[in-house]
């Protein structure tokens, strides 16, 4: 099956000040690659990907104990991509794929990054990668210790904006911050999957999930019952825009111009074409339109107060 006709041309936008250039939209390895979805289905949803013309491919050593990025790595040799076409990113401190013993496997420790990386290196078969992230603060390390922050990947939706629009505020002018977000549809609770109930099948329904159960436990069905009701107000203005919940929730993130890349997820081609076809969804994103959605959510931070 080829991309459909109604794709449209993919944005491409400067990460911070490195003057590298990454898709709007990226592909991100958390569902994606390897354990939830089979082989054959990863390559389809890669290729799918690449042919909307994204460039970005993302993934960590952690994902399914690093089967992601050697599936990944697998894609790109499968498909015989130009390496110099793509940006590949990938994260350490979980250690996932060095096995059970977290002495000196886990963490951000010099040892641990430049064994990190080395294996990463191998098992996506690459001769290096774009960008390596630290996945979680390490408190045990200091931060000169492991990298001049020049970048970041926190998670940014509706639902989640301190941190983007308050907390960094700053460091896009001072330091050239550059962002790629993770959960722009906050797990796919902003696609509105879950405004009619839990489905059997989805994620949220199997509490044996380690971070389910977290998510469970933190939120309460109360905070579920309210978080719900925003996402159903959200859904007339999506249909009045003429697009789909999730490709509302992904142009409202991308209409934030400090956000470089949207890293998305997808367990089908179809869902992969869904995503892209939210570049085109952020021009309808009018001022009158976003300030309707920070009504219903909210939730804006207040305005940060120049220092200088």
């Amino acid at each position: 099956m080829g991309k459909p006709e109604d794709i449209p041309e993919m944005e491409y936008r400067f990460l911070g000040r490195s003057g590298l250039q990454v898709s709007a939209i990226s592909l991100g390895g958390w569902l994606t690659y390897g354990g939830h979805i089979d082989k054959e289905r990863t390559f389809e949803c890669m290729k799918a990907a690449y042919d909307c013309d994204v460039n970005f491919f993302d993934c960590a050593e952690e994902y399914s104990n690093g089967e992601s990025e050697i599936v990944m790595g697998e894609a790109i040799k499968k498909f015989g991509w130009k390496r110099n076409d793509l940006v590949v990113s990938t994260k350490l401190y979980w250690g996932g794929a060095f096995g059970d013993n977290p002495v000196n496997n886990k963490g951000l420790s010099r040892k641990h990054i430049v064994e990190g990386i080395n294996g990463a290196l191998k098992r996506l078969d690459l001769e290096y990668v774009d960008l390596i992230y630290a996945h979680r603060p390490d408190r045990r390390t200091p931060m000169e210790e492991i990298v001049r922050p020049i970048m970041e990947q926190p998670a940014y939706n509706m639902l989640d904006r301190v941190k983007v629009e308050q907390e960094y505020a700053h460091l896009y002018r001072e330091v050239g911050l550059g962002l790629t977000v993770f959960s722009p549809m906050r797990q796919g609770i902003l696609s509105g999957k879950y405004s009619d109930g839990i489905p059997g099948d989805s994620r949220f329904a199997n509490e044996e999930i380690k971070w389910v159960n977290g998510f469970w436990k933190q939120t309460g069905k109360d905070t579920w019952t309210a978080i719900i009701e925003q996402v159903n107000q959200l859904k007339p203005i999506a249909d009045r825009l003429g697009i789909k919940q999730s490709q509302l929730a992904l142009a409202w993130v991308l209409s934030n111009k400090n956000v470089s890349s949207a890293i998305t997820g997808a367990s089908s081609p179809e869902q992969v074409y869904e995503n892209a076809r939210a570049v085109a969804a952020v021009r309808k994103l009018t001022s009158e339109i976003l300030e309707e959605i920070d009504v219903i959510l909210n939730n804006k931070p207040p305005e940060v107060v120049e220092r200088f």
